[in-house]
């Protein structure tokens, strides 16, 4: 997935559950999304996170 795609996707999905989403880059170079609450990988592979309730 690309970073646009997954940018959107997840600006969708924090929308959606009101929830943080984090988008993280797997071993293998892909990137991912998931609820902030649910990752538990290595923080360094986070690339963003976005907080629907943050300002």
């Amino acid at each position: 997935m690309s970073l646009n795609d997954a940018h959107a996707f997840a600006f969708s999905l924090a929308t959606t559950l009101m929830a943080a989403i984090v988008i993280f880059q797997a071993g293998d170079g892909t990137l991912s999304v998931t609820p902030a609450s649910e990752y538990d990988g290595d923080t360094a592979a986070i690339v963003l996170e976005i907080d629907p309730f943050a300002p």
